[in-house]
């Protein structure tokens, strides 16, 4: 096939799908505009119409990475059938496969390399996220009387920043840290929950699979 002679409905997805599946077997840095072109047999100026350079495709990557991302972390966290101990540690279990499945994209999402194109286009503030939806679900929490009424922005950023350390560690192969990554991840969550508790609420149990997980005292 030569250039200029392969069609597609939708260009651009079609682009997209082939950085997201080049980044799998690949690192980030290794990714170009040429590999779009050899890959669809299109000239530059096809790529060029959809992204300017790599920081354009680079943006957009992210941007639909984190989509994916949100949609695979809020879910769980906003499903209020579920006790809320129990989706805090799903949602960290999603969490880690999420980096595990995909560590050259969650490098993308979250690494310091393209943190300058991140920063423009995201907010760590925004309720659709998964960040979002942690925070709304930690507010819950003080709401029913489970959490500690303290800043929850900063009470996100601290849970948020432990699952980050831990995914980092297991998909760098930071010593037995994969190995052991549930282990690990269990203590890390009865941690954080024990400092997460109000005073009244007293922790039973490591997993929050049941009816004696939590004890809360009786309201006087």
């Amino acid at each position: 096939m030569k250039k200029n002679d392969y069609h597609h409905g939708n260009l651009k997805e079609e682009f997209l799908t082939i950085a997201f599946a080049f980044i799998r077997e690949n690192d980030i840095e290794k990714l170009t505009l040429k590999v779009l072109s050899d890959a669809t047999h299109t000239s530059r100026s096809a790529i060029y119409r959809h992204f300017s350079s790599k920081d354009a495709l680079i943006e957009t990557m992210i941007i639909t990475g984190f989509d994916a991302f949100d949609r695979t972390i809020a879910p769980i966290l906003t499903a209020k059938e579920k006790p809320l101990p129990e989706r805090f540690y799903f949602a960290g279990r999603a969490y880690l496969d999420y980096a595990r499945e995909n560590p050259s994209l969650y490098r993308l999402l979250f690494g310091k390399r393209y943190a300058h194109i991140r920063e423009e286009i995201m907010t760590l503030g925004d309720d659709c996220s998964g960040f979002g939806a942690l925070k709304k679900a930690i507010e819950e929490g003080q709401e029913n009387g489970l959490i500690k009424k303290e800043n929850s922005f900063t009470q996100a950023v601290v849970v948020w920043s432990s699952l980050h350390g831990l995914a980092s560690t297991i998909i760098d192969g930071f010593m037995d840290v994969e190995a052991n990554s549930e282990q690990f991840y269990n203590a890390m969550y009865k941690s954080l929950l024990a400092g997460l508790l109000s005073k009244k609420v007293t922790l039973l149990s490591t997993l929050p699979f049941s009816d004696k997980f939590l004890e809360v005292e009786a309201k006087g």
